[in-house]
């Protein structure tokens, strides 16, 4: 089966005083149809840009983009309208992503207005309704504003506006990690249950790799723009490859007084994104370090199958690949 959506070397640079900031830098992939990619990485490694430039929102320096076998590298706006109905995206703050002037209901109305010229105001009302009761929104809140809801009725206001075109995929920029803990298990299962319904592909974006592992099929590690490792999710956390990647698993916290995992600190300065050097970005904070790290960036290269590392000591420090 073709991939939905294909991205190969796609580059993201934002110029600034000092130089280029190499935001997106090289990244390749391919999502299935009905799967679910993770993004994960720290705040600043690129991950919403990499969602951002594949949807458009903002501009690609190079790279391709293919969804469903047609290059949408570079589009007309009369063919990014139509990607519109295509591709979706629900925004991490659902307060700041609302319009506080706008009712639920006129919210989740808007694409069709712009959209479905052919709906009259009836059918409209109609369909704004079945999207409420997908997301699980009450009938009685459609003449609500956004300050009169919490975080999680936001979040759902914010998925029922992403779905109303009937879009194949959406990108997820870390869209629950400014809500409870509580809540953010709701808008997961919501997420996955209309996976299943709809058939939807997602890119899955966040920091939280607690939050990532159970909605993932496949998972991308970035850091600093380029991703450093990349593999089914079950396989990442059996037996991840990378020692950017060890050092983050041995962050998540585990539930349990009788249960300690070994913390990797990482230490060093962190490599400017701005006209990086040569080299393995990783490698000023990395404990294996050795001269050719220094002087040569590691390529993106299948160590197991299906599991990629970008890592020049990859087999070194998984003997048992």
């Amino acid at each position: 089966m073709a991939p939905l959506l294909e991205v190969r070397d796609l580059k993201k640079y934002f110029k600034t005083p000092s130089g280029y900031l190499h935001a997106v830098d090289k990244v390749s992939f391919s999502l299935e149809t009905g799967k679910t990619l993770g993004v994960v990485g720290e705040s600043g490694c690129g991950k919403s840009t990499l969602g951002r430039t594949i949807l458009h929102l903002t501009e690609p320096t190079d790279g391709q983009i293919i969804f469903d076998g047609q290059d949408i590298s570079t589009v007309s706006n009369r063919r990014f309208k139509e990607l519109r109905r295509e591709m979706q995206i629900v925004f991490q703050d659902p307060f700041s992503s609302l319009d506080p002037r706008s009712s639920v209901s006129q919210t989740i109305e808007e694409p069709l207005v712009i959209y479905h010229k052919e709906m009259d105001k009836e059918q409209r009302a109609k369909r704004v309704r079945e999207l409420m009761d997908t997301v699980g929104l009450a009938q009685r809140l459609a003449g609500s504003y956004p300050h009169e809801l919490d975080g999680g009725r936001r979040q759902r206001i914010g998925i029922a506006r992403a779905l109303a075109l009937q879009p194949r995929f959406i990108v997820c920029d870390e869209p629950v990690s400014a809500l409870d803990v509580s809540i953010q298990a709701q808008i997961l299962n919501l997420m996955q249950d209309l996976q299943q319904e709809f058939g939807l592909t997602y890119m899955f974006i966040t920091h939280d790799l607690s939050v990532v592992r159970h909605i993932s099929d496949e998972i991308c590690v970035m850091y600093l723009g380029q991703v450093v490792e990349k593999c089914p999710a079950k396989e990442l956390f059996r037996a991840n490859l990378h020692p950017y990647t060890k050092a983050l698993l041995s962050a998540i916290p585990i539930p349990s007084i009788d249960v300690r995992r070994e913390r990797i600190l990482l230490k060093g300065e962190i490599t400017s994104p701005i006209n990086p050097k040569p080299g393995c970005r990783f490698a000023p904070r990395c404990s294996y370090a050795c001269p050719v790290c220094f002087e040569k960036n590691p390529d993106l290269t299948e160590v197991r199958p299906q599991h990629m590392a970008a890592c020049h000591r990859v087999e070194e420090i998984n003997p048992n690949t």
